[in-house]
Protein backbone atom coordinates (compact mmCIF):
# COMPACT_ATOMS: atom_id res chain seq x y z
CA UNK A 1 0.00 0.00 0.00
CA UNK A 2 3.10 2.21 1.32
CA UNK A 3 4.43 1.82 -2.38
CA UNK A 4 1.03 2.70 -4.06
CA UNK A 5 0.92 5.97 -2.37
CA UNK A 6 4.27 6.79 -3.35
CA UNK A 7 3.52 6.52 -6.81
CA UNK A 8 0.74 8.51 -7.08
CA UNK A 9 2.52 11.48 -4.80
CA UNK A 10 5.52 10.80 -7.59
CA UNK A 11 2.64 11.58 -10.82
CA UNK A 12 1.17 13.89 -8.63
CA UNK A 13 4.30 16.13 -8.47
CA UNK A 14 4.75 15.57 -11.64
CA UNK A 15 1.59 16.76 -12.93
CA UNK A 16 1.85 20.11 -11.02
CA UNK A 17 5.44 20.25 -12.41
CA UNK A 18 4.22 20.36 -15.70
CA UNK A 19 1.74 22.79 -15.11
CA UNK A 20 3.81 25.35 -13.74
CA UNK A 21 6.30 25.45 -16.65
CA UNK A 22 3.83 24.70 -19.20
CA UNK A 23 0.63 26.38 -18.62
CA UNK A 24 -2.10 26.36 -20.92
CA UNK A 25 -2.21 29.09 -23.79
CA UNK A 26 -5.22 31.18 -23.93
CA UNK A 27 -5.84 33.58 -27.22
CA UNK A 28 -5.98 37.03 -25.39
CA UNK A 29 -9.53 38.53 -26.48
CA UNK A 30 -9.56 41.65 -28.88
CA UNK A 31 -10.01 44.78 -26.39
CA UNK A 32 -12.99 46.49 -28.57
CA UNK A 33 -12.73 49.49 -26.02
CA UNK A 34 -8.44 50.35 -27.13
CA UNK A 35 -9.43 49.75 -31.07
CA UNK A 36 -11.93 52.24 -30.92
CA UNK A 37 -9.98 54.50 -29.34
CA UNK A 38 -6.72 54.13 -31.08
CA UNK A 39 -8.97 54.65 -34.56
CA UNK A 40 -10.19 57.90 -32.95
CA UNK A 41 -6.72 59.16 -32.02
CA UNK A 42 -5.31 58.07 -35.19
CA UNK A 43 -7.69 60.06 -37.60
CA UNK A 44 -4.85 62.78 -37.32
CA UNK A 45 -3.10 60.80 -39.77
CA UNK A 46 -6.08 60.92 -42.57
CA UNK A 47 -6.22 64.79 -42.00
CA UNK A 48 -2.75 64.87 -43.26
CA UNK A 49 -3.12 62.60 -46.57
CA UNK A 50 -6.29 64.37 -47.05
CA UNK A 51 -3.98 68.07 -47.24
CA UNK A 52 -1.64 66.35 -49.25
CA UNK A 53 -4.20 65.07 -51.51
CA UNK A 54 -6.16 68.48 -51.88
CA UNK A 55 -3.57 70.57 -51.70
CA UNK A 56 -2.37 68.77 -55.28
CA UNK A 57 -5.14 69.11 -56.84
CA UNK A 58 -5.83 73.12 -55.44
CA UNK A 59 -2.59 74.03 -56.53
CA UNK A 60 -3.20 74.85 -59.73
CA UNK A 61 -6.28 77.02 -58.37
CA UNK A 62 -4.38 78.61 -56.14
CA UNK A 63 -2.08 79.46 -58.87
CA UNK A 64 -4.34 80.91 -61.03
CA UNK A 65 -6.73 83.21 -58.33
CA UNK A 66 -4.19 84.25 -56.18
CA UNK A 67 -1.78 85.73 -59.26
CA UNK A 68 1.15 83.18 -57.49
CA UNK A 69 4.54 82.07 -59.04
CA UNK A 70 5.66 77.92 -59.36
CA UNK A 71 8.20 79.22 -56.65
CA UNK A 72 5.22 80.02 -54.37
CA UNK A 73 3.58 77.43 -54.61
CA UNK A 74 6.32 74.68 -54.19
CA UNK A 75 7.13 76.90 -50.94
CA UNK A 76 3.64 76.98 -49.92
CA UNK A 77 3.06 73.10 -50.52
CA UNK A 78 6.81 72.14 -49.04
CA UNK A 79 6.54 74.09 -46.16
CA UNK A 80 3.41 71.95 -44.42
CA UNK A 81 6.44 69.98 -43.39
CA UNK A 82 8.60 72.34 -41.45
CA UNK A 83 5.33 74.05 -39.49
CA UNK A 84 4.46 70.23 -38.72
CA UNK A 85 8.21 69.99 -36.93
CA UNK A 86 7.25 72.74 -34.98
CA UNK A 87 4.39 71.46 -33.75
CA UNK A 88 6.10 68.16 -33.00
CA UNK A 89 8.65 69.80 -30.59
CA UNK A 90 5.61 71.86 -28.80
CA UNK A 91 3.61 68.16 -28.54
CA UNK A 92 5.64 66.53 -25.96
CA UNK A 93 5.80 69.55 -23.42
CA UNK A 94 1.91 70.14 -24.42
CA UNK A 95 0.90 66.70 -23.04
CA UNK A 96 2.79 66.14 -20.19
CA UNK A 97 0.99 69.43 -19.29
CA UNK A 98 -2.73 68.73 -19.94
CA UNK A 99 -2.55 65.25 -20.85
CA UNK A 100 -2.70 63.61 -24.17
CA UNK A 101 -6.73 63.13 -24.84
CA UNK A 102 -6.73 67.06 -24.67
CA UNK A 103 -3.31 67.53 -26.60
CA UNK A 104 -5.12 65.59 -29.08
CA UNK A 105 -8.48 67.90 -28.78
CA UNK A 106 -6.01 70.56 -28.89
CA UNK A 107 -4.25 69.58 -32.43
CA UNK A 108 -7.55 69.41 -33.72
CA UNK A 109 -8.85 72.28 -32.61
CA UNK A 110 -5.70 74.32 -34.44
CA UNK A 111 -6.10 72.38 -37.43
CA UNK A 112 -9.79 73.30 -38.16
CA UNK A 113 -8.48 76.62 -37.09
CA UNK A 114 -5.96 76.50 -39.75
CA UNK A 115 -8.55 74.65 -42.68
CA UNK A 116 -10.95 77.69 -41.83
CA UNK A 117 -7.58 80.53 -42.58
CA UNK A 118 -7.16 78.81 -45.22
CA UNK A 119 -10.62 78.63 -46.95
CA UNK A 120 -11.19 82.71 -46.88
CA UNK A 121 -7.66 83.12 -47.58
CA UNK A 122 -7.87 86.71 -49.58
CA UNK A 123 -4.35 86.69 -50.62
CA UNK A 124 -0.73 84.63 -50.84
CA UNK A 125 0.39 85.61 -47.49
CA UNK A 126 -2.73 84.92 -45.31
CA UNK A 127 -2.78 81.73 -46.86
CA UNK A 128 0.25 81.02 -46.10
CA UNK A 129 -0.66 82.06 -42.90
CA UNK A 130 -3.30 79.28 -42.24
CA UNK A 131 -0.93 77.00 -43.61
CA UNK A 132 1.45 77.77 -40.81
CA UNK A 133 -1.09 77.14 -38.29
CA UNK A 134 -2.98 74.06 -39.56
CA UNK A 135 0.52 72.84 -39.35
CA UNK A 136 1.09 73.26 -36.10
CA UNK A 137 -1.94 71.47 -35.36
CA UNK A 138 -1.04 68.73 -37.83
CA UNK A 139 2.38 68.46 -36.20
CA UNK A 140 0.73 68.14 -32.63
CA UNK A 141 -1.54 65.27 -33.95
CA UNK A 142 0.94 63.69 -35.62
CA UNK A 143 3.60 63.36 -32.54
CA UNK A 144 0.92 62.94 -29.79
CA UNK A 145 -1.71 60.14 -31.65
CA UNK A 146 1.05 57.48 -31.66
CA UNK A 147 1.90 57.70 -27.69
CA UNK A 148 -1.21 57.69 -26.90
CA UNK A 149 -2.14 54.49 -28.92
CA UNK A 150 0.95 52.83 -27.36
CA UNK A 151 -0.07 53.62 -23.90
CA UNK A 152 -4.19 52.97 -24.28
CA UNK A 153 -3.62 49.48 -26.43
CA UNK A 154 -2.62 45.99 -24.25
CA UNK A 155 0.47 44.25 -25.02
CA UNK A 156 -1.47 41.85 -26.52
CA UNK A 157 -2.03 44.06 -29.68
CA UNK A 158 -0.02 47.24 -29.07
CA UNK A 159 1.92 46.37 -32.37
CA UNK A 160 -0.87 46.00 -34.54
CA UNK A 161 -2.96 49.25 -33.03
CA UNK A 162 0.28 51.67 -33.38
CA UNK A 163 0.56 51.18 -37.34
CA UNK A 164 -2.63 52.43 -37.86
CA UNK A 165 -0.89 55.74 -38.04
CA UNK A 166 0.96 55.06 -41.30
CA UNK A 167 -2.33 53.45 -42.68
CA UNK A 168 -5.03 56.08 -42.36
CA UNK A 169 -2.24 58.36 -43.99
CA UNK A 170 -2.82 56.97 -47.18
CA UNK A 171 -6.83 56.26 -46.42
CA UNK A 172 -6.42 60.40 -46.39
CA UNK A 173 -5.97 60.77 -50.10
CA UNK A 174 -8.16 57.52 -50.83
CA UNK A 175 -11.06 58.95 -48.77
CA UNK A 176 -10.55 62.38 -51.17
CA UNK A 177 -11.20 60.43 -54.46
CA UNK A 178 -13.63 58.07 -52.64
CA UNK A 179 -16.19 61.09 -51.49
CA UNK A 180 -16.86 61.24 -55.11
CA UNK A 181 -19.16 57.92 -54.31
CA UNK A 182 -21.25 60.20 -52.21
CA UNK A 183 -22.82 62.47 -54.92
CA UNK A 184 -23.45 59.46 -56.90
CA UNK A 185 -25.63 57.28 -54.34
CA UNK A 186 -27.21 60.79 -53.61
CA UNK A 187 -28.20 61.12 -57.28
CA UNK A 188 -29.41 57.53 -58.01
CA UNK A 189 -31.69 58.02 -54.84
CA UNK A 190 -32.86 61.16 -56.03
CA UNK A 191 -33.64 60.18 -59.58
CA UNK A 192 -36.24 57.49 -58.07
CA UNK A 193 -38.39 60.12 -57.08
CA UNK A 194 -38.20 61.99 -59.99
CA UNK A 195 -40.99 61.72 -62.99
CA UNK A 196 -40.12 59.92 -66.03
CA UNK A 197 -39.65 62.18 -69.26
CA UNK A 198 -43.40 62.90 -70.70
CA UNK A 199 -42.31 62.92 -74.16
CA UNK A 200 -40.80 59.06 -73.96
CA UNK A 201 -44.13 58.31 -72.03
CA UNK A 202 -45.95 59.71 -74.85
CA UNK A 203 -44.18 57.27 -77.30
CA UNK A 204 -44.45 54.49 -75.34
CA UNK A 205 -48.47 55.22 -75.66
CA UNK A 206 -48.89 55.79 -71.88
CA UNK A 207 -50.58 59.05 -72.56
CA UNK A 208 -52.28 59.29 -69.28
CA UNK A 209 -48.87 58.95 -67.47
CA UNK A 210 -47.31 61.16 -69.16
CA UNK A 211 -50.61 64.19 -68.58
CA UNK A 212 -50.05 63.62 -64.86
CA UNK A 213 -46.27 64.69 -65.41
CA UNK A 214 -47.01 67.43 -67.68
CA UNK A 215 -49.45 68.90 -65.13
CA UNK A 216 -46.92 68.52 -62.16
CA UNK A 217 -43.93 70.22 -64.35
CA UNK A 218 -45.63 72.76 -66.02
CA UNK A 219 -46.53 76.15 -64.19
CA UNK A 220 -50.42 76.43 -65.79
CA UNK A 221 -52.71 73.37 -66.86
CA UNK A 222 -53.59 75.39 -70.43
CA UNK A 223 -49.45 74.91 -70.24
CA UNK A 224 -49.65 71.38 -69.58
CA UNK A 225 -52.41 70.88 -72.28
CA UNK A 226 -50.29 72.79 -74.83
CA UNK A 227 -47.04 70.55 -74.31
CA UNK A 228 -49.12 67.39 -74.89
CA UNK A 229 -50.59 67.93 -77.99
CA UNK A 230 -47.00 69.25 -79.49
CA UNK A 231 -45.87 65.66 -78.00
CA UNK A 232 -48.85 64.02 -79.47
CA UNK A 233 -48.61 65.71 -82.76
CA UNK A 234 -44.75 64.89 -83.00
CA UNK A 235 -45.52 60.95 -81.60
CA UNK A 236 -48.06 60.97 -84.71
CA UNK A 237 -50.66 60.33 -82.21
CA UNK A 238 -54.49 62.30 -83.24
CA UNK A 239 -55.26 65.22 -80.84
CA UNK A 240 -58.65 63.77 -80.26
CA UNK A 241 -56.90 60.42 -78.50
CA UNK A 242 -57.25 60.65 -75.17
CA UNK A 243 -57.04 57.61 -73.57
CA UNK A 244 -54.96 56.72 -70.99
CA UNK A 245 -53.24 53.89 -72.66
CA UNK A 246 -53.16 53.50 -76.71
CA UNK A 247 -50.73 51.62 -79.48
CA UNK A 248 -47.79 53.08 -80.88
CA UNK A 249 -47.12 51.70 -83.87
CA UNK A 250 -43.96 52.17 -86.34
CA UNK A 251 -43.92 54.02 -89.64
CA UNK A 252 -40.60 54.77 -90.47
CA UNK A 253 -36.85 54.38 -89.62
CA UNK A 254 -36.28 58.60 -89.42
CA UNK A 255 -32.99 58.46 -91.54
CA UNK A 256 -33.82 61.81 -93.22
CA UNK A 257 -34.26 63.41 -90.04
CA UNK A 258 -30.71 62.67 -89.15
CA UNK A 259 -29.51 64.05 -92.51
CA UNK A 260 -31.31 66.94 -92.05
CA UNK A 261 -29.35 67.49 -88.83
CA UNK A 262 -25.79 67.68 -90.24
CA UNK A 263 -26.91 69.92 -93.19
CA UNK A 264 -28.55 72.23 -90.61
CA UNK A 265 -24.74 72.55 -88.77
CA UNK A 266 -23.22 73.17 -91.96
CA UNK A 267 -25.18 75.87 -92.56
CA UNK A 268 -23.22 79.46 -92.31
CA UNK A 269 -25.90 81.54 -91.01
CA UNK A 270 -26.77 80.81 -87.41
CA UNK A 271 -30.23 83.09 -86.85
CA UNK A 272 -32.06 80.09 -87.70
CA UNK A 273 -30.88 77.40 -86.11
CA UNK A 274 -32.00 77.29 -83.06
CA UNK A 275 -35.29 76.68 -84.14
CA UNK A 276 -34.71 74.62 -87.22
CA UNK A 277 -32.79 72.38 -84.22
CA UNK A 278 -35.51 72.07 -82.18
CA UNK A 279 -38.01 71.14 -84.94
CA UNK A 280 -35.69 68.77 -85.85
CA UNK A 281 -35.40 67.24 -82.17
CA UNK A 282 -39.67 67.05 -82.18
CA UNK A 283 -39.09 64.96 -85.45
CA UNK A 284 -36.58 63.01 -83.75
CA UNK A 285 -38.81 62.21 -81.25
CA UNK A 286 -41.64 61.15 -83.28
CA UNK A 287 -39.88 59.46 -85.91
CA UNK A 288 -41.09 55.90 -85.95
CA UNK A 289 -43.88 55.72 -84.39
CA UNK A 290 -47.49 55.92 -85.19
CA UNK A 291 -50.92 55.57 -82.77
CA UNK A 292 -53.23 53.06 -83.68
CA UNK A 293 -56.01 55.52 -82.34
Amino acid sequence: MSEGKVVETEEARKTILDEDFDPPIKKPKRNTYAFACAMLATTTSILLGYDIGVMSGAAIYIKKDLKVSDVQIEILIGIFNLYSLIGSCLAGRTSDWIGRRYTIVFAGAIFFAGAILMGFSPNYAFLMFGRFVAGIGMGYGLMIAPVYTSEVSPASSRGFLTSFTDMTLKLGWRMMLGTGAIPSILLTVGVLAMPESPRWLVMRGRLGDATKVLKKTSDTKEEAELRLADIKQAAGIPESCNDDVVQVNKRSTGEGVWKELFLVLDWGGTRDVGLQLRNISVEVAGAGYGCGC
